[in-house]
């Protein structure tokens, strides 16, 4: 059985505004894969729901049974988990794109976690933003 850990970052240079997602994800303790990509203009919540997404399609392509996935976007962390309603459309739209996807792991967590501890990611996603801004 394979178990990733993942930790995701979605950042955004104004609200809305460049934007980019940072995810790493690690196997056994170790990171096997960074991801920065840059997602064009849009809002910080957007990004977050981006980074997931794009983190649960890399666990699916590397062939994952159980997802461990750290945020520190209490926003989705709790709509994710059912605590809060999503009722932004277009976020309602990347809830759903999501879910289906968590439907096919054996087992996924997403967790809230201080943005201290996801410093990694946050990095990855900024980067993302500042590389693009540069080739401009």
């Amino acid at each position: 059985m394979k178990e990733l850990d993942i930790h995701i970052d979605g950042a955004s240079k104004g609200n809305p505004g460049h934007s980019g997602v940072g995810i790493i994800i690690c196997l056994n303790g170790e990171v096997v894969k960074n991801i920065a990509n840059y997602i064009g203009e849009n809002t910080n919540n957007f990004a977050e729901y981006t980074a997931l997404i794009q983190a649960l399609e890399e666990a699916l392509i590397m062939k994952a049974d159980s997802v461990k996935v750290k945020s520190d976007s209490e926003l989705l962390c709790k709509q994710i988990s059912k605590e809060y309603k999503v009722k932004n459309p277009t976020i309602a739209g990347l809830y759903r794109q999501a879910t289906h996807l968590m439907g096919a792991f054996r087992e996924v967590t997403v967790r809230h976690i201080p943005r201290e501890e996801n410093k990694g990611a946050d990095k990855l996603a900024t980067k993302a933003v500042e590389d693009f801004l540069k080739k401009k």
